[in-house]
């Protein structure tokens, strides 16, 4: 007979067996730099056994990676990989505290992993500097016993919840936005995941990022450390994990609250990964996308200018209109110089009064909808936003539009000299170190 109790609130398990089997013993240093937490009642030697024996993948090096990864370094966890394909820029520093002003322009799993490296160099570190997508998602999980999002954004966090159902292994999962962060477990195994919560995504245009909204350093931290927190649990047995339940940190307040949900029983079976940009983005069929590096190569030559764009003459069919659909104040931070700006807010705006009104916005009033104009190349910060521009201009008349996939943060990667960023310092570097 099973001896796990039942949360009657959630049906899901209050507590659960230890997730690893334990190392066989511990050296002589592992039991040192352990010997306050192994003090800990309930806890003890096994426990901190089974910690070494972990392997613990955390997606993102950014705000809750930074603050998650360095305590679970501290916890003895044995093997910890971490999975990022962004680089350290200046408006990071006031919350992503494990990267410093001298790691501008390194990769953030290099300038991490040296961070757990100093604090430990007993525990295995794994880059995989990468973006995570549907192609790799499977294999980077397979060699991994536990998986922490500290990601920023909804596609990576459907994704992470539907490779680690179909790999069997739980989720830990955590966001920030301005004043507030979130805190919760998903295992399909033993109760409710992330889709039973949230069955789907919000509308791009209602999702803002940490650069539109801002968000307080030190939630990170907080939320970083619950995240590390949970994993300690799940891997040791110790205590009662946050499944069927999210904890709701209110910085502002100083308070907390819990949310509970169940599985939904009408919930669509997660059988493969998917195009989690275009299911955020709204699901229809996608318009064409073009990589960063095509991208880099295809339009080295500049962009066609007229409205909004860097030149005053109309648009030149012979090379592409870049058009970009974030914020007025994210485009000030960082852009790509010839771009026109056109807010998805003002183009949902004019979608709902027709046609003609998006034909007649002052970024598309001098392109031609006929199919004879020159290309549109629409961009974001990621996908979700330029696919669902890209959707609202192709059923406006214009033929030739593609989204730039990856958005801005892929081509800073792939071509930053493409780039121009008003995060300037006499320290930043453009080239990645190892």
């Amino acid at each position: 007979m099973s001896d796990i109790s039942t949360d009657i609130t959630t049906g899901a398990p209050a507590r659960l067996p230890a997730l690893v089997d334990p190392v066989p013993a511990l050296s002589a240093e592992q039991r040192d730099r352990a010997a306050r937490q192994i003090r800990l009642p309930g806890f003890g030697e096994e426990a901190q056994r089974r910690l070494a024996a972990a392997r613990v993948l955390v997606i993102g090096a950014g705000g809750l990676g930074s603050a998650s990864v360095p305590y679970l370094v501290g916890a003895g966890i044995g093997t910890i990989g971490v999975v990022d394909d962004d680089v350290v820029e200046l408006s990071n520093l006031h919350r992503q505290i494990a990267h410093g002003t001298d790691d501008l322009g390194r990769a953030k799993v290099d300038s991490l992993a040296e961070t757990a490296a100093r604090l430990d160099p007993g525990v295995r570190i794994v880059t995989h500097r990468e973006r995570l997508t549907s192609v790799n998602a499977l294999d980077v999980f397979a060699d991994y016993d536990l998986v922490v999002d500290g990601s920023d954004n909804f596609a990576t966090r459907y994704l992470s919840n539907d490779a680690a159902q179909l790999t069997g292994i739980p989720l830990v999962w955590g966001s920030i936005l301005q004043f507030h962060g979130q805190v919760s477990v998903a295992w399909h195994e033993h109760g409710p995941g992330f889709r039973d919560l949230f069955p789907v995504p919000p509308a791009p245009e209602d999702v803002l990022s940490c650069g539109e909204g801002g968000v307080l350093p030190g939630l990170c931290g907080t939320i970083g450390s619950l995240l590390a927190t949970e994993v300690m649990k799940l891997v040791t047995g110790v205590g009662e994990p946050l499944l069927g339940r999210v904890l709701v940190y209110d910085a502002l307040a100083a308070g907390t609250r819990e949310i509970t949900y169940r599985r939904d029983p009408e919930a669509v079976a997660v059988t493969e990964l998917i195009d989690y940009e275009l299911f955020c983005a709204g699901g229809a069929t996608a318009p064409e996308g073009v990589d960063a590096g095509a991208f880099a190569r295809e339009y080295s030559g500049g962009f066609s200018g007229g409205a909004g764009g860097s030149d005053d003459g109309g648009p030149d069919p012979a090379r592409p209109v870049l058009i970009d659909v974030r914020t007025a104040e994210v485009h000030a931070q960082r852009s790509i110089p010839g771009a026109r700006l056109l807010p998805l807010d003002a183009l949902d705006a004019a979608a709902d009064q027709g046609p003609d009104a998006v034909r007649g916005l002052p970024a598309l009033a001098d392109l031609v909808a006929d199919g004879t104009g020159p290309d549109v190349v629409v961009h974001c910060e990621r996908d979700p936003r330029s696919i669902r521009a890209a959707r609202i201009l192709r059923e406006a008349g214009f033929d030739r539009v593609r989204y730039l996939r990856g958005g801005i943060r892929a081509l800073t990667t792939a071509a930053p000299e493409l780039v121009k960023s008003n995060e300037t310092s006499e320290h930043h570097r453009g080239e990645t170190r190892v």
